[in-house]
């Protein structure tokens, strides 16, 4: 299929092809989507693995107990599918449904400046994760910010007061000490 990706920077990460499933080419998923099975309904996916890209069609794909497996088109042989582990999943941002005002994806907030409720500039948000009970932003120092120190923020109403893409700003009850 000659399908062209598109640019790297367009492209979202939806999961990651951990390894073989079965002896017919199936593969299992990690999938960072909210269900799981949401990256199931993308039908077309960027493979990207250290500078290498791919383009796959999506065959199938079903929850098998906690584990996603999917079918991609043409790949039938459980030898070349375990060749397959290792790469992220990715579609590009323009096929990501809308979000309602005051959701945001996760892409979305790396990189905003975090600043607290004195003004002080905590850094920038680097990254995501979740814990089971709230996702949680691992904030890194940045030029001006106020200290060296990485900080582990949590993504809740408590804590993130305001969002201002536009601006690139994250405003948020913290304390510098905490």
């Amino acid at each position: 299929m000659s399908m062209t990706p598109a640019p790297a920077e367009e492209l979202v990460v939806l999961g990651k092809i951990v390894s073989v499933y079965g002896v017919k080419g199936g593969v299992k998923v990690y999938s960072f989507t909210e269900p799981l099975t949401n990256v199931l309904s993308y039908p077309r996916w960027t493979l990207r693995r250290e500078g290498e890209v791919k383009q796959v069609e999506l065959a199938s794909g079903r929850l098998h107990g906690k584990v996603l497996v999917a079918t991609l088109k043409g790949l039938d042989d459980r030898e070349v599918a375990r060749t397959f582990a290792g790469f992220e999943i990715c579609v590009p941002r323009s096929e990501l449904p809308d979000l309602s005002d005051g959701d945001y994806y996760w892409y979305q907030l790396e990189g905003l400046k975090v600043i607290n409720q004195d003004g002080q500039l905590l850094g920038k948000v680097d990254h995501l994760f979740e814990t089971g009970a709230n996702d949680v932003m691992v904030v890194k120092p940045c030029i001006d910010s106020l200290d060296d120190r990485e900080r582990l923020l949590p993504y809740t109403e408590q804590c993130v007061l305001s969002i201002d893409l536009s601006a690139g700003e994250m405003r948020v009850d913290w304390d510098v000490d905490f």
